[in-house]
């Protein structure tokens, strides 16, 4: 597994390099206190480089930018920040 190209990943982050590894921080501290993966993965893939892949298959995303990248199909209204199929992270970031 190779590194996840860095113009991939900041549309996730909303072009913000601090905000990416925010997300990718606390993903990678969920995985490594015993979290479940959300893609397969070979089983010696680093913490951080599995949340990595993760957020670039759009499985985890910033609360704040789910709705930007939610399926047309299934959102309610434009305040709903309603997931399907999709787990997010629960960074916090300001």
């Amino acid at each position: 597994m190779g590194y996840p190209p860095l113009e991939e990943l900041l549309p996730k982050s909303g072009y913000s390099i601090y905000t990416l590894v925010r997300i990718a921080s606390k993903r990678a501290t969920e995985l490594a206190d015993g979290k479940p993966s959300l893609i397969e993965t070979s089983a010696n893939a680093k913490t951080a480089t599995l949340a990595l892949e993760e957020i670039r298959a759009g499985k985890v995303v910033l609360k704040e930018l789910a709705e930007q990248f939610m399926p047309s199909v299934g959102k309610k209204g434009s305040g709903s920040k309603e997931r399907q199929g999709t787990e997010e992270t629960e960074a916090a970031v300001a």
